[in-house]
Order: structure tokens, then C-alpha cells, then sequence
């Protein structure tokens, strides 16, 4: 079955339920790396989805920096308030941002070993407040980003 974007909304609202008024924190970390990690059924279908929309052009449509990236949905109350963003990287690092409120990032290598921060394929939660420059090695990687309200900040 093809993925759409209602289809991809339909499953991340599915899967945000459990997210749901838990702090981002090292144990939702754990728990997302443990539940729902590389090798599980909710990783495999949120890669397949991502790879869908990616190769019929609904995902990951803007391209700067040499990554291309799209916010396909703004926080909803069906998104249990987050917003969704995929980016397609390769061996780059993207530009430095805070998160207000926490990130929670599922990282999908695509080709090689890829990493994202150093972190294999999986999820990294980032706590409210945190800020990084977004960094992908060691290959190629979609890496779909869930922010809470929505919120990011770039920086200079």
C-alpha cells in the first residue's frame, strides 16, 4: 500500500498518543529505543512511510544547505500537539536551533551507517531547552522530527 499524507497523519497521530504529556527526558528516550526501536514494527512502518512520501515527492520537497526537509504537518490536537518535519541528509550538518519545548527525533539510515549525532538508527529525545547543530555521518538518513507546539528556534 502506497503511503499519503493522510495515511502518514492517521499513523503518527496513532503513535503521538503515547507520547502525550510525557516529559522529554533520557526515559522516554530509553523507552522509545526500547518499544519502538530499529528492528520493531512501529520503525519499520514509520520508515516506510517516510520512504513513500520521500519518492512521491510529499516529503522532504524543499532543499537548502544540501538537505532537503518539509514541515508536512503543524501542531494538532489529532498530533497530540506536535508538528512533523522529515529531513533527508548526507554526511552534512544542518543549521544550529534550540528547542523550546524538547525534540524527539527518529533517525532512519538510508544508505551506509549512518548516523545522526552520533546516534544510530532509533530515536533521540532531546530535553526542553537543548540545542544542537544538527549532524548527519557516515551516509545517508531520513530523520522525521516531532516538536512539541511546534517549536524551534534557528540561531546565528
Amino acid at each position: 500500500m502506497t503511503t499519503t499524507p493522510e495515511t502518514f497523519r492517521a499513523q503518527l497521530a496513532a503513535f503521538t498518543a503515547a507520547l502525550a504529556g510525557r516529559p522529554l527526558d533520557a526515559e522516554l528516550d530509553a523507552w522509545l529505543n526500547r518499544e519502538h526501536g530499529a528492528g520493531s514494527a512501529t520503525y519499520a512502518g514509520l520508515k516506510a512511510a517516510c520512504e513513500d512520501g520521500v519518492a512521491a515527492g510529499w516529503l522532504c520537497h524543499r532543499e537548502g544547505g544540501g538537505i532537503k526537509y518539509g514541515r508536512i504537518f503543524k501542531p494538532a490536537d489529532d498530533l497530540h500537539g506536535f508538528s512533523v518535519d522529515v529531513v533527508d541528509m548526507r554526511d552534512v550538518a544542518g543549521p544550529h536551533h534550540v528547542h523550546p519545548h524538547g525534540e524527539i527525533d527518529l533517525v532512519m539510515p538510508i544508505e551506509g551507517d549512518a548516523r545522526f549525532d552520533g546516534r544510530p538508527a532509533g530515536w533521540v529525545v532531546m530535553p526542553p531547552g537543548s540545542a544542537h547543530r544538527p549532524t548527519v555521518s557516515a551516509g545517508r538518513a531520513l530523520v522525521l522530527y516531532l516538536l512539541p507546539q511546534g517549536a524551534i528556534e534557528f540561531t546565528q
